[in-house]
């Protein structure tokens, strides 16, 4: 069912000023599983979660290589991001060899977006259906950007798209002043708990989520599942420590009679809202 005369094609305007073709794309990545981007000083850090079809299927792949320096992770249609994923290859390698340097990241992600900005202007394409987070390192540094199916374009310090998103934002605008300073595994398991708040009641395992980092020193790499794995364990480690700070705190407060005003001798935390 068609939700008005105005969306049968991409180039038809609403009377409002909407093109719901791609409004459509923009909420197919919303559909898509989640994934995570941050930046410090030096690295680059994707990471994803991984879905199945169904139980009998393997998890789909959702982070890319595309250089040696630039890497993506897609939300969306991952027909589409292969697609893409493709022609970014491609211009990496073309750029190579004519002016034998790597290709700037800023640029390769104006060029994915001029391609994008096509499909809404042309009334036998459709938008394509998938959001990039593209993690890279050149001259300027390391960069983190994010590609939209309307054709724009934003740079982040960290970014989730995706379902469930929201979580691994909150977090990511909770830690972010910390980002710029942190080392290689610090970013990594930054973007571990990141990823865990968007799983909600699901158990983070080296399954359902992918982890790739890129930085001044390191090429693109892909986390195999044994690296993954000491990461993950290590963030179920560190969990437990503040909880169990917390409690010897709570102690030694009823111990000494510290409290509130009211006598009680609990410790009352005000809750945190997001």
């Amino acid at each position: 069912m068609f939700r008005n005369q105005y969306d049968t094609d991409v180039t038809t305007w609403s009377p409002a000023g909407r093109l719901h073709q791609v409004e459509y794309a923009m909420e197919a990545v919303k559909q898509g599983s989640a994934v995570v981007g941050l930046r410090s000083k030096t690295h680059v850090v994707l990471a994803t979660v991984n879905k199945a079809s169904s139980e009998l299927s393997s998890f789909q792949r959702k982070i890319f290589k595309i250089d040696d320096h630039i890497g993506i992770a897609m939300a969306g249609l991952t027909a589409d991001g292969r697609i893409l994923s493709r022609y970014m290859r491609l211009e990496c390698i073309n750029h190579n060899f004519v002016y034998e340097s790597p290709l700037p990241v800023g640029r390769l992600v104006l060029q994915v977006a001029d391609k994008a900005q096509v499909c809404t202007q042309r009334s036998w394409k459709r938008p394509y259906g998938v959001g990039l987070l593209v993690a890279g390192v050149d001259q300027t540094g390391p960069h983190l950007y994010q590609n939209c199916p309307s054709g724009n374009y934003f740079e982040y310090i960290a970014f989730a798209i995706g379902s469930r998103s929201q979580a691994a934002k909150t977090y990511l605008e909770r830690k972010y002043e910390t980002f710029s300073e942190s080392s290689r595994e610090g970013l990594i398991r930054h973007a571990l708990f990141a990823v865990k708040e968007s799983l909600q009641d699901e158990e983070l395992t080296t399954s359902n989520c992918s982890v790739a980092v890129v930085g001044v020193d390191e090429s693109f790499t892909i986390l195999d599942a044994r690296n993954l794995k000491l990461f993950i364990d290590g963030l179920d480690e560190s969990a437990s420590v503040p909880a169990e700070d917390k409690q010897a705190d709570e102690d030694e407060s009823k111990d000494q009679g510290l409290g509130t005003s009211d006598g009680s001798g609990s410790d009352v935390v005000p809750m945190e809202t997001s």
